[in-house]
């Protein structure tokens, strides 16, 4: 997926950048280069366009050109019009202490508007990321819930070792709009290797596993 850092949609009003804002911001006051909302927006776009690592994201941020690093609002130089991009190390620090959870509704709602799902059918599959673990050592599980023709996904929850996919289902709906909707859930009563979606798009998560790498990439599984 390709994202347009200088669409309307993304800078614009109600765009995806000031949704993100809405988020707070868990940085000290003093030293802040960059808004929180520019830093996310970045490793969103970056991950979405296929980043697998903190490296990916931050080679990504070095590519944008001025004119998008202007928009975002990142740091200008004192006395200059050089925008900066932001450092691996500046994003992956903020991926590691931004809450997971409303990161994840934010961006999985405004990818939502802009897949213009309309009223189609809704899909809810459970995934275990392979190669991810929590705390306590545990294998990252998600369950999400996708449109059927597009694979977006509209909300996604981390389901805790101590539960099932189960009792996670009603929290994962409370914040879709399911009027008009039907929603299709055999995957949560059959093993996740025989989910019947073709193909499922998770959005990432973005807390971090293991070195260098957070459970921020996008996880496709047949």
């Amino acid at each position: 997926m390709q994202v347009n850092l200088d669409d309307s949609a993304v800078t614009g009003p109600g765009g995806l950048l000031e949704l993100l804002a809405q988020l707070p911001d868990p940085r000290a006051r003093r030293g802040r280069r960059h808004p929180l909302a520019a830093l996310l927006v970045i490793a969103a776009a970056a991950v979405l366009t296929g980043a697998r690592s903190f490296a990916a994201i931050g080679q990504f941020s070095r590519t944008l050109p001025q004119a998008t690093l202007a928009r975002l609002g990142t740091f200008r130089r004192p006395w200059s019009s050089w925008h900066v991009a932001p450092s691996e190390t500046t994003l992956r620090w903020v991926l590691q202490q931004v809450d997971a959870d409303e990161l994840d509704r934010i961006v999985g709602g405004w990818l939502a508007e802009q897949a213009a799902a309309g009223h189609g059918p809704i899909a809810v599959d459970g995934k275990v990321l392979r190669g991810a673990r929590g705390p306590g050592g545990h294998q990252v599980h998600l369950l999400a819930a996708l449109t059927h023709d597009s694979g977006t996904v509209l909300a996604q929850r981390a389901v805790a070792a101590t539960t099932n996919e189960t009792t996670q289902l009603a929290p994962l709906l409370d914040g879709v709009d399911l009027a008009g909707r039907v929603v299709t859930a055999d995957a949560l009563s059959r093993s996740r290797d025989n989910a019947s979606y073709a193909e499922v798009v998770v959005m990432p998560r973005w807390r971090v596993v293991g070195e260098g790498v957070g459970v921020s990439v996008p996880v496709r599984s047949a």
